[in-house]
């Protein structure tokens, strides 16, 4: 007595999830889906040897075998860098090994990729001494520029200065000019307001040196003399 066993022979998909280490001991979670179907002419063998859930016995265990062979390979950094890469090995290695058990793949693809938690934080830890050293970078350069700016000014200041009284020396009415700039700049002001005000000509800086000048005209007084 004989009895028919139906198998499916179109594409099915198969999600797997493995975890496995990297190169650097770093433990990785990798998802991937498998699209496969059995080769038509080895249904026999397939039966005789694997049963009619032959996906639940063999794809599981060559995932595993596959992806930690591969994954070995890689660090962590270059496993999120060269995801395709590691993708094309994989599959490789996964039809090459379903090969052997008359079984075909049609695409194999990593869908989920992540690691520890550790590493996760140890990832974000980085990034923010980065950032923190970054920051401190910029830091530094404002306080230098600063510093040179504060550097600048007071030179400035200082040959203004030089200027200034050379310029006193060689001109005594040079101080005279300032005097009347500085009066028109309050007297400016002054205008500008909606009060009135009432200066005379000290408030506008305009004698604050005539008496000083008035001195140095006259004459200093004779002592008199007692017999």
């Amino acid at each position: 007595f004989e009895r028919p066993y139906i198998y499916d022979i179109r594409t099915r998909p198969c999600n797997l999830t493995t975890l496995t280490g990297s190169k650097d001991l770093q433990m990785v979670t990798l998802g991937v889906r498998v699209l496969h179907r059995p080769s038509a002419s080895k249904l026999v063998w397939i039966y005789q040897h694997l049963g009619m859930n032959y996906d639940e016995r063999i794809l599981p265990s060559l995932m595993n075998e596959c992806a930690k062979a591969i994954v070995a390979k890689y660090n962590a950094n270059e496993l999120l860098t060269k995801r395709e890469i590691v993708s094309a090995d994989i599959r490789r290695e996964l039809v090459a090994r379903a090969q052997i058990f008359n079984v075909h793949l049609e695409d194999v693809a990593i869908t989920h990729l992540s690691f520890s938690p550790e590493y996760a934080k140890a990832v974000e830890a980085k990034q923010v001494a980065q950032q923190d050293a970054e920051r401190a970078k910029y830091i530094v350069i404002g306080a230098q520029q600063e510093k040179q700016t504060i550097i600048t000014r007071a030179k400035g200041e200082a040959q203004s200065a030089l200027l200034i009284g050379q310029s006193v020396k060689k001109n005594p009415g040079f101080m005279k000019l300032r005097r009347i700039d500085a009066a028109r700049d309050i007297a400016d002001i002054v205008a500008g307001s909606g009060n009135k005000v009432y200066l005379n000509a000290d408030s506008l800086l305009l004698n604050l040196l005539g008496d000083a000048d008035g001195l140095a005209e006259k004459p200093a007084p004779k002592k008199s003399r007692w017999w």
